[in-house]
C-alpha cells in the first residue's frame, strides 16, 4: 500500500489554485471570506473546528470534476459537504477546499412505473421525500435533520433513521450512483436496474465511505407505495426486556405494517418534558421504559388501530405492558413523534454528553442496555444513562449525561473510559461501534480496536487504490498515511473543542 505525500502549499500556489477555481466556477461561487467559511468549519455538535482556504459551490457534475482535477493537480485536499449535519466530525475540513453540494439540487427524473427517481447529491432530503410524494410514491429515509441534510451526505454516511425496520438503511435504497473520483474522472453508474450481474457492484464502495473514496453527485433511488394509512402508539413498560418482547409480538402480528419501533428510557422522556413546555405527557404515570411504535400501510382501509388494540390489549392482560395510548388523529401522532425527535437536542441542555451510536443483534438490545447501564453507573456514580433508539434494527444511541454536580470538562475527559466500557460490551455481543452515524474523526482511532484487521487492511488498500494522494477528506475513517504530514496543504488538522 502506497499513499504518497503531497507538497506544501505556498501562498503563491494557493493564489494560483483559487484563480483557476474562479475561472472554472465564477467568483460568486468561490468564497474565501471568514464569514463565508465559518459555517463550514464546525460540525453539528461543535466538537471539532477545521480550516480551509475556500468554499466552492459547483453547479454541475462537470464542475465538481473540474474542482477535483484542479485540487488534485495542486496536491490540495478537499472535503465534500452536504448539509453539514453529521455527528462524528466527518465533514470538518482538514485544510484545503470545502466543496459544497448545495447547488447540485435538481430532481432529474421520476419514473413512477419503475418506482425510481434520479436526484443530485445536493438535494435536501425533505425535498426528495416531497418529490416522491407528488408522484404518489414514498422515499422512506427519514431523519430528524431531513429539512437540512442532503441526500449525497445521507448516502456517503449510509444513513439509517426511523424506517430501517421496514425499508432498510440508505445502502438498501439505492440502485445506482454517479461519482467523481479522486483524479476528477466521472463514474456514471446511474443504473435503474434491479438486476445487473456484470461484475463488481461498485456503488457499495462509495456508500458509507464518508467522501474518502469519491464524491457522490447523483443517485438512482428506490421508491415505494405511499403510506395511505398510519397509526402511532406510545407504550409504557417495566423494562427494556419487556419492550423487546412486545416488539416480537407486534412483528409477528403486523408483519411489514410495522414500520418503526423506537425505544426511549425514562430519563430521556423526562428530559424532553422538563425542557419543552409544549411537550405532551403521553401517559399518566412514569415507567422505566417506553416504546413509540408506527404501523403503516398503502391500503387506506387497513385497520391498524385494530391491530394495535388486539396486540396491546393482550400484552396488558399478560402484564407485559403497563399502559398505552393510540393516537386518535394526525395531530396526536405528530405530538408523540415530537417527543422522540426532540430527544437528541434536548440532552445537551443537561450539560456534557458522551454519545455512543452502536448496534447489536436485535435479540440482545435489552441485554446490552442493562449491562452497559450497570457498568457505566458503577464506573461513575451519578452518571445519567440516556438510552434510546431503533429496537427493530438493533441500533441503540447509548448516551451518557454528566452527573448533576460535576463540571462538564471533567466529565468529557472520561470519554475514552466510557468508550472502552461500552464498545467492549458491543464487541462481546458481536455488534458494531457505529450503527448509522459513521466513523469520521470521533471514532477513527477507535476503529483499530474493534475492526477485523483483515477488513481494516482491505479498507486501507481501497483508499490507496482510489485516492493514492489522500486528496479526498483526509484523516477521516482511516488515520493519515504514514508518508503524509499531520498538517496538510491549505490549513491545519481539525482541533477538538473543549
Amino acid at each position: 500500500m502506497t499513499i504518497h505525500s503531497v507538497p506544501p502549499l505556498t501562498d503563491a500556489a494557493s493564489v494560483a489554485l483559487l484563480r483557476r477555481l474562479v475561472e472554472a466556477l465564477g467568483e460568486t461561487h468561490v468564497r474565501t471570506a471568514a464569514d463565508d467559511l465559518a459555517l463550514h468549519l464546525r460540525e453539528e455538535r461543535g466538537l471539532y473546528h477545521g480550516s480551509a482556504i475556500a468554499v466552492v459551490r459547483p453547479g454541475s457534475t462537470a464542475e465538481v470534476a473540474q474542482v477535483v482535477r484542479e485540487c488534485a493537480a495542486a496536491g490540495v485536499p478537499l472535503v465534500a459537504q452536504g448539509g453539514n449535519t453529521g455527528l462524528v466530525g466527518g465533514g470538518v475540513p482538514y485544510g484545503g477546499v470545502v466543496l459544497s453540494l448545495a447547488r447540485l439540487n435538481r430532481v432529474r427524473e421520476v419514473d413512477e412505473l419503475n418506482a425510481t427517481m434520479v436526484v443530485e447529491g445536493g438535494c435536501v432530503l425533505a425535498e426528495v421525500q416531497r418529490a416522491a410524494a407528488e408522484a404518489g410514491l414514498l422515499f422512506p429515509l427519514s431523519l430528524p435533520s431531513e429539512g437540512s441534510c442532503r441526500i449525497g451526505g445521507n448516502l456517503a454516511t449510509n444513513a439509517g433513521g426511523t424506517a430501517v425496520l421496514r425499508y432498510g438503511n440508505a445502502r438498501e435504497l439505492v440502485l445506482g450512483l454517479e461519482v467523481v473520483l479522486a483524479d476528477g474522472r466521472i463514474w456514471n453508474g446511474l443504473t435503474a436496474l434491479r438486476k445487473d450481474n456484470t461484475g463488481y457492484d461498485l456503488k457499495h464502495l462509495f456508500m458509507g465511505s464518508e467522501g474518502t473514496l469519491g464524491i457522490i453527485t447523483a443517485a438512482v433511488l428506490k421508491l415505494f407505495p405511499a403510506q395511505r394509512s398510519r397509526t402511532t402508539a406510545f407504550v409504557g413498560l417495566r423494562s427494556a426486556a419487556d419492550a423487546l418482547n412486545l416488539f416480537g409480538r407486534l412483528r409477528a402480528a403486523a408483519g411489514e405494517q410495522l414500520t418503526a419501533f423506537e425505544f426511549i428510557g425514562r430519563f430521556g422522556l423526562e428530559l424532553v418534558l422538563k425542557h419543552h413546555a409544549a411537550a405532551m405527557r403521553p401517559l399518566a404515570g412514569d415507567h422505566v421504559a417506553y416504546a413509540l411504535i408506527d404501523l403503516a400501510s398503502p391500503d387506506p382501509e387497513a385497520d391498524l388501530a385494530g391491530t394495535f388494540e388486539t396486540v396491546l390489549g393482550a400484552a396488558i392482560e399478560d402484564g407485559l405492558v403497563e399502559d398505552a395510548t393510540i393516537a386518535a388523529s394526525d395531530a396526536q401522532r405528530l405530538a408523540l413523534w415530537d417527543l422522540r425527535e426532540r430527544l437528541s437536542d434536548t440532552q445537551r441542555l443537561e450539560g456534557g454528553s458522551i454519545k455512543h451510536d452502536v448496534a447489536v443483534p436485535v435479540s440482545r438490545v435489552a441485554e446490552f442496555i442493562d449491562e452497559a447501564s450497570r457498568d457505566c453507573e458503577a464506573a461513575m456514580p451519578g452518571v445519567r444513562v440516556c438510552a434510546f433508539g431503533h429496537f427493530g434494527d438493533g441500533n441503540i444511541h447509548f448516551n451518557l449525561s454528566q452527573p448533576v454536580a460535576m463540571e462538564k470538562a471533567a466529565f468529557l475527559a472520561s470519554w475514552e473510559m466510557f468508550n472502552r466500557i461500552v464498545h467492549d460490551i458491543v464487541q462481546k455481543m458481536h455488534g458494531s461501534i457505529s450503527a448509522e452515524h459513521g466513523i469520521g474523526l470521533i471514532k477513527r482511532d477507535e476503529l483499530p480496536h474493534y475492526k477485523d484487521p483483515v477488513a481494516l487492511d482491505l479498507m486501507h488498500t481501497l483508499k490507496a487504490a482510489l485516492d493514492p494522494r489522500n486528496i479526498l477528506n483526509p484523516g477521516k475513517v482511516l488515520a493519515l498515511g504514514e508518508n503524509l504530514p499531520a498538517s496538510l496543504p491549505g490549513g491545519t488538522p481539525p482541533r477538538r473543542i473543549p
